[in-house]
C-alpha cells in the first residue's frame, strides 16, 4: 500500500509538463511566460505553503520556525485543521506548492481535505511537512501508513530510562537524542553538531519493504515505544534504534515528506530550551540541537536543499565540435554534461565527484566516472565495437538530493568498405604464404626451363 501511494505515483505533474509541449496557438506564449514564473518563484524560495493548525495558539507558540520560514519568503497561509474552507485542489490545480501540518489531535480535515487529497497533492509533486505527537488521530496515522510510517498507538509515547531530560517529571518522555543518531546526511540533518535533540512525543517504525523512507533521526539502543502510565504486558510496538523519531521519504517524483513524532520539536520552548542528561557528570547545553535540524529539514522538505538539474549536454569525436548524424564502432568520443543545484535560490556548478556514464543499448557496454572540468562533468571513451542504438545515460540517485536522470540516443553504425584496414597485422602469416609462394614458383619455373634447355643441348 505504501508502494502504490506516496512512494511510486507521480502522473499529474508529468501530464501537466506534457500539456505544455502541445501544438503552437495563441495561447502557448502566455502558458510558457506563466510556466517561467512558476520556475521562477520556485527557485527564489516563496512556495505558497498551507499550515494546518490544532489551534491558533500553535501559531504563537511555534513562532521562531514559522518566522524562520517568513524570513526565507515563503507565503503562509494559516488555519484551523478543521476549517470548512480549506482546500487544497480548484479546478484541476494545486492552490499551494507545500503543506504544513501541525495538527496531529485532529479527527476529520475540514473543507476538500482528506487523506486522499494529501497523498494526490505528494503525486503531483507538492511537499508535506507533518508533525505528530501522543494524541494523534487517524487521518495522520491513514497518511503515514499511505508513505510507509506506522504510527504507535494514541496516548503512547517514546520512553529511555537512560537518555531522559534532567526536567522530565518522572514518566522519561522528555527524550534527550544524541547527534550520533542523525541520519549520515548533511543535505537533510545540516552540519554536524554537537547539540543534543529534545524530544517528547509518538515514536514510528518504518516499512522495511519501502526503500525510499529515510531514517533521519532514531532513538538510542535502550529506548522503546509503550504506554507511559501503564506496565509493559506485550512487546512494545518499537524498540531500540527501530523507533523512529524522525522520519523522511522522497518519492519517485522528488516529492518529499517529513514526519516528526513530536510538535513540541519545532516549539520555541524546545528551541531555546537548557538540555542535560539526568545522568551523573552529563554536560548541559544552555540551547539544544532542535532550531538547526527544524531549519535544515524545512529547507530539505520545501526543496531548498539538495535539488539537482542538467544543463546542456553535448557529445562529438574527439578532434570535432558537433555531433555526427551516426557514429562509427570503435570512434574516440567525447561526451559533456553540466549539472547544477540550488543554493540560498541560485543554480550553482554541483561539486561531485561520483558522477557515472553508461553507455547502454540493452546492458552497458561502457560504464565510467565523469571528470569534473570546470562548471561541467566530461570524459574521452572509445565506443565498443558493436553497432546499433545506443543511449548516452547519466542516472544520479544520492542520498538527500533529488533523483537525476538524462540519456540521449544516438546511432553507432559498422564501418564502410572503405574503412577497412588494407593490412592486418593479424594477417601476416597469410600475406607471406602468398609472396613465398609466389617465389617458390618463379624459383620452380626458372628451374624447369633451365633443365630443359640443358637436355636438348645434350
Amino acid at each position: 500500500m505504501a508502494m502504490s501511494g506516496c512512494a511510486a505515483r507521480g502522473g499529474r505533474r508529468a501530464g501537466s509538463e506534457r500539456g505544455l509541449r502541445g501544438p503552437a496557438g495563441p495561447g502557448r506564449s502566455a502558458l510558457l511566460a506563466l510556466a517561467l514564473c512558476l520556475v521562477v518563484r520556485t527557485v527564489s524560495g516563496d512556495g505558497k505553503t498551507l499550515v494546518l493548525l490544532d489551534n491558533p495558539n500553535i501559531r504563537d507558540t511555534h513562532s521562531i520556525f514559522f518566522r524562520s520560514l517568513a524570513d526565507r519568503g515563503f507565503d503562509l497561509t494559516f488555519k484551523t485543521a478543521d476549517d470548512p474552507s480549506l482546500s487544497l485542489i480548484k479546478y484541476g490545480q494545486f492552490l499551494y506548492d507545500h503543506l504544513i501540518i501541525f495538527s496531529p489531535t485532529v479527527e476529520d480535515f475540514g473543507g476538500n481535505i482528506n487523506v486522499e487529497t494529501i497523498t494526490a497533492f505528494i503525486d503531483g509533486g507538492g511537499n508535506v511537512l507533518v508533525a505528530a505527537s501522543s494524541d494523534i488521530g487517524d487521518p495522520l496515522r491513514e497518511l503515514g501508513s499511505e508513505c510507509g510510517i506506522e504510527f504507535d498507538e494514541e496516548k503512547t509515547g517514546v520512553i529511555d530510562h537512560h537518555n531522559y531530560d534532567v526536567s522530565d517529571p518522572g514518566e522519561h518522555t522528555l527524550i534527550v537524542a544524541d547527534p550520533e543518531n542523525l541520519l549520515k546526511a548533511p543535505t537533510i540533518v545540516g552540519k554536524p553538531t554537537e547539540k543534543p535533540i529534545l524530544f517528547k512525543g509518538v515514536g514510528m517504525v518504518a516499512d522495511p519493504d519501502n526503500p525510499l523512507v529515510l531514517d533521519i533521526l532514531t532513538g538510542s539502543s535502550t529506548s522503546y515505544s509503550y504506554f507511559p502510565d501503564r506496565p509493559i504486558t506485550q512487546y512494545p510496538h518499537a524498540v531500540g534504534k527501530n523507533t523512529l523519531l524522525i522520519a523522511g521519504l522522497q518519492a519517485r517524483n522528488n516529492a518529499r515528506v517529513v514526519f516528526s513524532g513530536s510538535l513540541h520539536f519545532f516549539s520555541d520552548a524546545f528551541f531555546n530550551s537548557a538540555v542535560q542528561k539526568a545522568v551523573p557528570g552529563s554536560k548541559r547545553f544552555s540551547q539544544t540541537g532542535n532550531q538547526d535540524l527544524a531549519e535544515a529539514l524545512s529547507r530539505w522538505v520545501f526543496k531548498e536543499a539538495g535539488v539537482l538539474r542538467v544543463g546542456a549536454v553535448t557529445h562529438h569525436p574527439v578532434g570535432e565540435s558537433t555531433p555526427p548524424a551516426a557514429y562509427t564502432i570503435t570512434d574516440l568520443v567525447e561526451y559533456s554534461i553540466v549539472i547544477e543545484m540550488l543554493s540560498e535560490g541560485r543554480w550553482v556548478p554541483f561539486d561531485g565527484d561520483d558522477i557515472q556514464l553508461e553507455f547502454v543499448r540493452i546492458d552497458p557496454f561502457v560504464r565510467t566516472y565523469l571528470k569534473k572540468n570546470g562548471g561541467k562533468y566530461s570524459v574521452q571513451f572509445k565506443l565498443p565495437d558493436v553497432y546499433g542504438v545506443f543511449q548516452f545515460k547519466v542516472d544520479y540517485n544520492r542520498l538527500g538530493y533529488t533523483h537525476l536522470y538524462s540519456s540521449t540516443q544516438v546511432s553507432v553504425r559498422p564501418l564502410q568498405h572503405t574503412q577497412y584496414e588494407r593490412f592486418i597485422p593479424s594477417a601476416f602469416p597469410y600475406y607471406a604464404s602468398v609472396f613465398s609462394m609466389m617465389a617458390g614458383l618463379f624459383v620452380f619455373s626458372f628451374v624447369f626451363l633451365h633443365m630443359k634447355e640443358k637436355e636438348k643441348s645434350d
